[in-house]
């Protein structure tokens, strides 16, 4: 299992948009795009994602952008994964019968790693990804003090 740049891209703009979520001031999609270096185009249609499965919300007009569309501690890692990479069903094509004991055995502990990897994603909310931020970042300036 590894993290796509399409679901790191993801997570990234939904930890600001939840750092962002207090204040209720939507983020444009060239603020999150400039913090992470993450194209435009492409940050836009991971948005529109997000949106569509009512992860955020958009706001129109001058000062609109987007925001959480519930809260960052209602709103699991999983969630998130899931509307990007369809997590849901990426493991229920593996269950065919397989041709040799050693494949079987391969598969069963294949569908455990992936349980387990999924349940840690669904244990996280953005609000637990927001709080990790801020300790490493102030970890990180008692370091140069």
């Amino acid at each position: 299992m590894e993290l796509s740049c399409k679901s790191e891209y993801a997570l990234l703009a939904v930890l600001e948009l939840a750092a962002a979520y207090r204040e209720q001031e939507p983020l444009q999609i060239r603020q999150i795009a400039a913090l992470h270096d993450i194209p435009d185009r492409y940050l836009e249609q991971l948005l529109a994602t997000l949106r569509r499965r009512g992860i955020i919300r958009s706001i129109r007009g001058a000062k609109g952008g987007y925001i959480l569309a519930k809260e960052p501690w209602k709103t699991s890692l999983f969630e998130v994964m899931d509307c990007i990479e369809g997590l849901e069903n990426q493991n229920k094509g593996s269950n065919t019968t397989p041709e040799t004991i050693d494949q079987g055995v391969v598969r069963e502990i294949w569908r455990e790693a992936w349980g387990a990897a999924n349940q840690v994603l669904q244990d996280y909310t953005l609000q637990d990804l927001c709080e990790r931020r801020l300790a490493k970042r102030q970890l990180d300036i008692m370091y140069y003090i």
